[in-house]
């Protein structure tokens, strides 16, 4: 049965923010349609627009539908949590103390701590341990009006345990939410390998197992740990076997992970705070996506990424909370939201194309959700709150209504 929708007060398509493929947004991209309704039929949208233009599509099929109203909410389009590493067990609290002493990451990765800290707990947890802690926190995400997040495998660097993380992954995907997994072999060097060179050979040696579980592959690129010179061949190994390719790009260090990315036609560049003006160009002249996280910026100390200099140059950008463990244990999208506007100098309209449109374009997902419109997704979420004033107060997600293909979450 169809349902119909009625009685939005605002609702935000972002339609045009779509057609310009999530590049310089602008206000009027966001397609705001004022006293409007959608109507959804096993899963998608059918038809939105006006209400009072609603009677005109009333066909047959669609007379006896259900009727929901939305009491005058905004209607935006489910957010896309593009970039997580939600799948992990344990704790690094006491890093958190240390860099506050004045400890670098490198430093705490020498001394057996960062990701080398979660895997060791990460390997120990059973399935059924890892698949609950993920459920919660993929609850806690919906929450908040996201209906697509991405979670990394990563954290425990060997066969058996990426395997056993993707199928945990993969076992949660439309419990409530889409849950989209990415391979993280290449994450830190575990000590059973004395090289970064010599463990991409054995991660190589079992990419075709991973494909049964995801087609998107990542990779940290950083001086010290994945270099370019030896991880353009696990790339293009990758690519060959028909992943999609995700680069941990120029957070450190610039390090050749951005350019390395456009080379290998990655779909986004994550991080990209150290590239120059340079690299700005390649990312905006390419396909990719470059994926912004202000928040494991904030807790890492570091500078932010040069959001106004992409955006201005055409690049598309997506936002994301990097949610981990270690450098980011947040899943506040308001406090992302409300960083990117204060320290990146991002407008409200491209924050929310960045949630939705720039996001699921990371993802690959454009056809298919990050906006509202004929054949997409029925994803998205009403609040009793006017749209400016999303991204306004950290820890406020003013979310009264979320929907998931057709189906209230």
């Amino acid at each position: 049965m169809a349902t119909i929708y009625r009685n939005i007060g605002e609702l935000l398509t972002l339609q045009g923010a779509a057609e310009k493929k999530g590049r310089k947004t602008r206000e009027a991209d966001l397609g705001i349609l004022p006293k409007a309704a959608m109507v959804v039929h096993r899963g998608v949208i059918v038809w939105l627009g006006p209400e009072k233009k609603l009677k005109t599509f009333k066909t047959k099929e669609f007379k006896s539908a259900k009727e929901i109203d939305m009491n005058g909410m905004t209607v935006l389009p489910g957010f896309v949590e593009c970039h997580t590493h939600s799948l992990f067990a344990g704790s690094r609290a006491h890093e958190f103390e240390l860099r506050q002493q004045g400890a670098t990451y490198q430093e705490i990765s020498k001394a057996g701590g960062g990701v080398l800290s979660t895997v060791q707990a990460t390997r120990k947890a059973s399935e059924v341990r890892l698949r609950k802690d993920l459920e919660q926190r993929i609850e806690r995400f919906s929450a908040q009006g996201v209906t697509t997040v991405e979670v990394k495998s990563g954290y425990a660097l060997n066969k058996t345990g990426e395997i056993k993380s993707l199928k945990v992954i993969r076992s949660l995907d439309q419990k409530p939410i889409q849950v989209v997994p990415t391979f993280l072999g290449a994450h830190s060097i575990p000590t059973e390998f004395s090289s970064a060179r010599e463990y991409l050979a054995s991660i190589e040696s079992y990419l075709p197992e991973v494909k049964k579980w995801t087609d998107r592959l990542d990779i940290w690129i950083e001086k010290g740990f994945f270099e370019t010179s030896f991880s353009r061949a696990y790339l293009q190994k990758a690519k060959e076997l028909g992943f999609q390719i995700v680069i941990h790009a120029d957070q450190l260090t610039l390090s050749g992970g951005t350019a390395l990315a456009t080379q290998v036609a990655a779909v986004s560049a994550d991080h990209v705070i150290q590239i120059s003006d340079i690299e700005i160009d390649q990312v905006a002249k390419s396909d990719m996506t470059a994926v912004l996280l202000p928040m494991a910026d904030l807790y890492m100390k570091c500078a932010y990424p040069p959001a106004r200099k992409l955006i201005d140059a055409g690049a598309r950008v997506a936002l994301a909370t990097d949610f981990n463990p270690g450098t980011c244990p947040s899943q506040d999208l308001s406090l992302v939201g409300l960083l990117a506007r204060l320290e990146m100098k991002m407008s409200l309209p491209e924050v929310i194309a960045a949630y939705t449109v720039g996001a699921a374009s990371a993802l690959k997902l454009e056809a298919q959700v990050g906006s509202l419109e004929l054949g997409k997704d029925a994803n998205f979420f009403g609040t009793a709150k006017d749209w400016n004033q999303l991204f306004y107060s950290a820890g406020d997600s003013s979310v009264d209504k979320i929907v998931f293909k057709g189906r209230n979450i």
